[in-house]
């Protein structure tokens, strides 16, 4: 497509004019901080694609967080400087569209391509990249929260350290069994961790999908945040701190989970499949990698970034933008990326190359995490995304430090959702 293009407008140019080939300059923002796995091997398939093609100069900015990322992005965007390409949170998809700064991949697309590129992508990811039937986000970073275990301490309490509770009630035993303190009475080691703090609505997403809820609509324009499924997740939630005493109480810091795991403070945690290649690399004890435990089903909400197509840019660099994202995103780059990051590769041919074969049989894990997205639901994402999801952040807040009832704080979210949505509808 677009080389093709490139080649033959420069040979053209050379013999008419003699002058040197032009080059298409791209630049995409990636939610890292310099340096590390992701960052590593990021630059290492950039420099891969651009070695390959000569008439191109790409180059990947480090953006720091994804608020971060979001942030330049969206503010270079909107004085005109806007990159090419973002990996952005998958949840920004409805905000970026409201403020026409993207444009969809498809429209950059043959129908061929549609079937063999986007149609190869597993479904659970697309329902965060796909609205009005286009595909505005191609997955890449993305991952769902899982559970981790740390089978020396469930051996220790006597519990079968293969075997992952499968439901709420198994989880509370296994819980109980697992909590120790000493003699004074004080908690040396948790049952269980789950962050409330960083990202609470997603690991929330954990209990309200198992319960049965499903908090917004695809849309993005109506939540159901009142929904009773949703009020007993997140009684069940406070419960396991306030009345079982299985978890610490109050604010539970996303960033510092897998270094209380490793150092023993907690024998289950709940976080990402994207701290897979962590654990495994600093956890000083056999773990455990399984679903998240089911009341009437299983189920998680998928996570992490898409690429995103920014519209302020030319066409011959939408085109170099569009085949950059097919490269990085086709099956032997993809097992690259997540056998380097742990991140969840997004497609099913991703799995069947050799690469990622071997890693499977090294890393079995690796396969829970894939199986898990079989159960997998849309992260909560809805127009004025930040504004909506910081109601419920607010809510699940105030009924774990006990202000509010888990109903009373939902109502209230509900109530505030709605007045901000209602005007997408």
């Amino acid at each position: 497509m677009l080389v093709n293009f490139l080649k033959t407008s420069v040979a053209g140019a050379a013999l008419a004019f003699a002058t040197p080939a032009f080059a298409v300059d791209l630049e995409f923002y990636f939610p890292v901080a310099v340096g590390g796995a992701a960052a590593d091997t990021i630059e290492a398939l950039t420099a891969e694609y651009a070695a390959a093609h000569p008439e191109l100069n790409i180059e990947a900015i480090y953006a720091g967080s994804y608020t971060d990322a979001s942030t330049k992005a969206v503010t270079a965007a909107r004085g005109g400087n806007a990159p090419q390409l973002s990996v952005l949170l998958s949840t920004e998809m409805f905000t970026l569209i409201d403020e026409d700064l993207i444009e969809p991949f498809d429209l950059h697309l043959t129908e061929a391509e549609k079937s063999e590129w986007i149609d190869g992508f597993f479904p659970a990811f697309m329902q965060n990249s796909q609205t009005g039937g286009h595909t505005w986000g191609i997955p890449f970073q993305r991952s769902t929260p899982i559970m981790y275990w740390n089978k020396e301490a469930f051996a220790e309490a006597g519990l079968e350290p293969d075997v992952a509770p499968a439901n709420w009630d198994e989880l509370l035993t296994a819980a109980t069994a697992l909590t120790q303190k000493d003699d004074a009475g004080n908690v040396t080691q948790w049952g269980l961790r789950i962050p409330s703090a960083g990202f609470p609505y997603w690991l929330f997403q954990g209990l309200s999908t198992p319960a049965g809820a499903i908090l917004a609509n695809a849309d993005g324009n109506e939540t159901n945040f009142d929904d009773p499924k949703v009020v007993r997740a997140l009684e069940f939630l406070v419960d396991l701190s306030k009345e079982h005493g299985v978890m610490a109480e109050g604010s539970i810091d996303w960033g510092a989970t897998p270094k209380a795991f490793f150092e023993g403070e907690s024998a289950i945690i709940w976080t990402s499949t994207g701290n897979l290649t962590n654990i495994r690399t600093n956890a000083p004890f056999e773990f455990g990698v399984g679903f998240l435990p089911a009341d009437e089903r299983f189920g998680a909400p998928t996570g992490g970034g898409n690429f995103y197509l920014f519209k302020d840019s030319t066409e011959e660099q939408k085109e170099a933008a569009v085949d950059f994202v097919q490269w990085i995103s086709a099956p032997e780059q993809a097992a690259k990326w997540s056998i380097a990051t742990g991140y969840v590769a997004p497609r099913a041919d991703a799995w069947e190359t050799e690469a990622m074969t071997a890693y499977a049989e090294e890393v079995p894990a690796a396969l829970i995490t894939r199986d898990h997205l079989e159960h997998a639901v849309a992260e909560l994402s809805t127009y004025e995304n930040a504004r909506v999801t910081s109601f419920l952040n607010d809510a699940l807040s105030a009924a774990i430090a006990g202000e509010k009832s888990a109903e009373e704080a939902l109502k209230e979210a509900q109530a505030q959702a709605e007045a901000v949505l209602s005007a997408y509808r």
